[in-house]
């Protein structure tokens, strides 16, 4: 009678409830609360642009999916007491892969990533087929909440859920990117140019969106360095791997500006090239001066700025800090610009710089005091700092 009570008992419905729940809720918040802008470009190149991703419902139909596997599982190696969450394990891993995708999606797999895959899996089938056997021994005791049998498994669950982690793609820089595209497709620049906006990390793709955001509302000579930005206007424009548009079209960027290039070329060459041809647009000009001004380069920007701009206090924040700054640099300037207010916080800039001695003290004042402008970024941000 005793063993007949403890066999009716013995439940293990809590501890696969719990891991169901926590499955659920860690799947859904990982793909629809952080990986839908990866998961979208993955549809798109894997559709070639023919499709669109839907967050909530490929949400859903991923977590469904993932679940009837983990049933399927379930049915193959009925595994209820300490060990009920290894049966996760195929889903978790599919779910990882899912979001693993990176620039170069599409390409597949390496040979090297699937023996990975098959090691994986080889040792979790190991690992549930002795766990199966072994649990005919375990104590059939119900498993309450706070039960070992149910700590145990959600121990299990937490340690794939860093997996997931682990494995997936989480670069924030480019989540960055990818969600800053995903605004430009759906028309909003401002939400664009927010993303990340706090950050001080970046890459040539997220330079690249950002540029062109900026240049859309026309405030390309006005707010461009208040964002970190890589130092080299090769990064302007979608010319090689590194700053391709991943999913917005790229013959929209160059209609922007006016013509797309004949074959490949520097992005400085092919400025001034569509400049002369008379096919740019008022949007090329700004380009080719910020491209000087990334490029550190003040002489030719100096050279070019009045074909484009009356030279006067009404010129964008970025040109006349640049200005500021040559007059300063050069004794015999090609442009004379003065401007009083600029003038003096340029001079307060070189005092602080003279009080600091130790040269790592001074970049973290300067950045401190003058990140957003164009004099720190002249003097202090290095190409090396995105290498």
């Amino acid at each position: 009678m005793n063993y007949n009570r403890q066999v009716k008992n013995d439940s293990t419905t809590p501890v696969r409830v719990a891991c169901a729940i926590v499955f659920i809720v860690f799947a859904f918040l990982w793909l629809y609360c952080f990986q839908t802008d990866l998961l979208a470009f993955t549809q798109h190149v894997y559709s070639h642009g023919q499709t669109h991703y839907r967050p909530l419902i490929g949400t859903l139909i991923i977590i469904l999916t993932l679940s009837l596997l983990q049933w399927g599982v379930y049915r193959l190696l009925p595994l209820r007491m300490r060990t009920h969450a290894l049966t996760y394990f195929p889903s978790m891993l599919l779910l990882a892969l899912l979001t693993s995708a990176g620039p170069d999606a599409g390409g597949g797999f390496a040979l090297l990533t699937w023996l990975y895959i098959l090691l994986a899996l080889a040792l979790w089938l190991a690992v549930a087929i002795a766990a199966l056997r072994l649990q005919d021994i375990e104590s059939r005791t119900p498993s309450g909440l706070f039960s070992r049998r149910m700590l145990v498994n959600m121990f299990l669950m937490a340690a794939m859920m860093l997996g997931v982690a682990a494995v997936a793609n989480t670069n924030a820089v480019f989540h960055y990117g990818l969600h800053a595209e995903k605004a430009l497709i759906n028309g909003n620049d401002e939400k664009a140019l927010r993303v990340g906006q706090r950050s001080l990390e970046t890459d040539a793709h997220l330079t690249m969106v950002r540029i062109y955001a900026l240049s859309r509302h026309g405030l390309l000579g006005e707010r461009l360095f208040e964002y970190p930005l890589v130092p080299s206007s090769e990064a302007m424009l979608p010319t090689d791997s590194a700053t391709a548009m991943l999913m917005y079209p790229t013959d929209s960027l160059y209609r922007h500006l006016g013509a797309k290039p004949r074959g490949k070329m520097k992005v400085m060459d092919y400025l001034r090239a569509i400049l002369r041809s008379g096919q740019a647009t008022a949007a090329a000009r700004d380009y080719l001066l910020c491209g000087y001004l990334i490029d550190k380069d003040l002489d030719a920007f100096a050279r070019e700025i009045g074909k484009y701009y009356t030279i006067d206090g009404n010129l964008p924040l970025y040109y006349r800090q640049a200005l500021v700054l040559y007059n300063h640099r050069r004794s015999n300037p090609v442009v004379e610009y003065h401007d009083a207010v600029l003038d003096a916080d340029y001079a307060d800039m070189q005092q602080q710089e003279a009080t600091y001695k130790e040269p790592s003290e001074r970049k973290g004042k300067m950045m401190e005091n003058y990140a957003n402008s164009y004099w720190y970024y002249y003097d202090y941000v290095t190409q090396k700092q995105y290498r």
